[in-house]
């Protein structure tokens, strides 16, 4: 086959990029989870409420839309996972802290994980303020619930993260297993556990989300949410994988869809092997049992 100079420098470049991921990315093949579990499931909680409304100078309906999230929303996931013994991950902008702080350290007394989602749900391109947000935020969880962030949900610069002692990024959907991300050399490795969007409630859920006209307007059932999230549940369970299931309180703390994950997590629960932890239980094992190391290739 023929090729031009200009197609030949395409290939070159799509090459050595493709060489610059696979350097920086480390996948944690095989990983085995504690106590032979089978799987392990992330329940985590965008709990933004309607601070990226405010950002987007959304109308007042939307913005009561977001506080039905800290007003309501989140007591009815903290008491969901609670009766199940589920320990999950609350992603929090340090505003939160301030807006419904009793329910901040309600969620960390039950024995759930509050992690950093950024300041206001947005991350400054000045570096300088970039830090301020993060550690505004960091300050304003362990004033709460005595104990600094160490996980983050957010667009904050990995070495930034590293720094202020920071374990995992949830924030990249690069792989459906843990995996690092590093410099090229292996250096400043940063553990990711990913998401991605087919398990996020807003996707399936949010009529009017963010601004969207009538045409992009999602409102589905929650039956067959239901079937799309036990498939990929299925699919990771017998792969002996990782399922990071993404919800926001003013989404799914509205009772229809609260009954559909009482059944997804009861479903879940009948199967043996399934591990329900926090994502800081599941980054320090992954650490621990899977560190990085220096060399290309995946880890083991």
């Amino acid at each position: 086959m023929s090729t031009t100079p200009e197609l030949d420098r395409d290939i070159a470049e799509l090459k050595t990029r493709a060489r610059d991921y696979d350097a920086r990315h480390r996948v944690i093949e095989n990983c085995a989870w504690p106590g032979g579990a089978q799987i392990a499931v992330n329940f985590t909680a965008d709990f933004d409420a309607m601070l990226l409304r405010r950002l987007l100078n959304e109308p007042p309906m939307q913005l009561a839309k977001g506080e039905f999230g800290g007003r309501v929303g989140i007591w009815r996931l903290i008491e969901l996972f609670d009766r199940h013994g589920v320990k999950a991950t609350i992603f929090t902008p340090g505003r939160i802290c301030e807006l419904y702080p009793e329910a901040v350290k309600a969620a960390s007394r039950s024995g759930h994980e509050i992690a950093d989602h950024m300041w206001e749900h947005r991350v400054p391109r000045d570096p300088a303020l970039e830090r301020d947000h993060l550690t505004k935020t960091k300050a304003a969880i362990a004033g709460l619930i005595g104990r600094a962030p160490v996980g983050s949900r957010s667009e904050h610069t990995r070495k930034l993260l590293i720094e202020e002692g920071f374990i995992y990024s949830s924030h990249e959907a690069g792989d459906h297993r843990p995996y690092y991300v590093s410099e090229p050399d292996g250096s400043a490795p940063l553990l990711s556990l990913p998401f991605h969007f087919a398990i996020d409630d807003a996707m399936f859920f949010n009529f009017a989300w963010l601004n969207t006209e009538n045409a992009a307007q999602r409102m589905m059932d929650p039956d067959h949410v239901f079937d799309i999230w036990w498939a990929a549940f299925e699919h990771q369970y017998r792969e002996r994988g990782y399922l990071n299931v993404c919800l926001h309180p003013f989404v799914s703390g509205r009772a229809l869809r609260i009954e559909m994950l009482d059944r997804f997590i009861t479903r879940m629960k009948a199967r043996p092997g399934v591990w329900f932890p926090t994502c800081e239980g599941v980054a320090r094992h992954c650490i621990a049992v899977y560190p990085p190391s220096p060399s290309r290739g995946p880890a083991h």
